[in-house]
C-alpha cells in the first residue's frame, strides 16, 4: 500500500489563534512541528506533498514537493487536498495537519484495511467520540467530485465528505494522535508534556 499512498501535510492555513505565524513551522522543542509530521508520515508513504501558501522555500528544505493551493485567499483544507489530488502521481493521497505532531505510525495502514473492507470512497479517522476529518485517506479519482463541490463555493469538508461512501475507522486507543497546537498555551503545554515524558522514559532505561 506505501507505494500507492502520496502523503499530503496541510500546512496552509493562517493559524489566526498562533498570532498569524506559519504553524507548521512553530518550534516544540526546538523542531518545527511540521518536522514531526513529516517524520511519522514518510515511512507510510511513497512520497510526500507539503500544502503551503507562505514560507514555501522553508518548507521546500526538507526535501518534498511543496504546493501551495490552486485557489488563493485561504479557502480551508478542502483546497489543499484538491491542490495535492492535481499534484500526486499516486492513486491515494493520505492527509494530516501540520500542528499535529503526535501523528501515529498506524495512520495509512488502518485507514487502507476501513476502505477496503467496505470499498469506500475514502476512509477518515475517528476519536471515539467524533470523525477526525483532516486524518483521511482518499482516492484521487474524487478530484473532479471535489473540484466541483468547490466551484459552487462550497468548503466545509463534513458537507463534501457526506456526496461519498465513507470508512469510518476507529482511533479511540491512539486519540492522543488528534492532540492539536493551535495557541502558544497549547504549544508550550504539549512540551512541558513531551519534555516530561521524554525523562521518565530515560530514568526507567536507567541502570539501577
Amino acid at each position: 500500500m506505501r507505494e500507492q499512498v502520496t502523503g499530503v501535510v496541510l500546512a496552509g492555513g493562517k493559524a489566526r489563534r498562533m498570532g498569524g505565524t506559519d504553524k507548521g513551522l512553530v518550534a516544540l522543542n526546538g523542531r518545527p512541528m511540521v518536522a514531526y509530521v513529516l517524520e511519522a508520515l514518510a515511512p507510510q508513504t511513497k512520497t510526500i506533498i507539503i500544502n503551503a501558501n507562505r514560507n514555501l522555500e522553508q518548507y521546500a528544505e526538507y526535501g518534498f514537493a511543496v504546493v501551495p493551493d490552486r485557489i488563493p485567499d485561504y479557502g480551508g483544507p478542502l483546497v489543499g487536498i484538491a491542490s495535492a489530488m492535481e499534484a500526486a502521481d499516486t492513486p491515494w493521497i493520505v492527509t494530516a495537519p501540520c500542528d499535529s505532531p503526535l501523528l501515529s505510525a498506524e495512520l495509512v495502514a488502518r485507514l487502507y484495511r476501513a476502505q477496503q473492507a467496505s470499498a469506500a470512497d475514502l476512509a477518515v479517522a475517528h476519536d471515539g467520540e467524533r470523525m477526525q476529518p483532516v486524518f483521511a485517506l482518499l482516492h484521487t479519482a474524487l478530484l473532479s467530485s471535489l473540484l466541483a463541490f468547490l466551484a459552487r463555493d462550497e468548503h466545509k469538508i463534513d458537507r463534501w465528505y457526506a456526496e461519498h461512501r465513507i470508512a469510518i475507522t476507529d482511533f479511540s486507543d491512539l486519540e492522543e494522535m488528534f492532540v492539536n497546537v493551535n495557541t502558544p498555551d497549547e504549544r508550550d503545554a504539549l512540551a512541558l508534556r513531551l519534555r516530561t515524558q521524554s525523562t521518565q522514559d530515560n530514568d526507567g532505561q536507567s541502570c539501577p
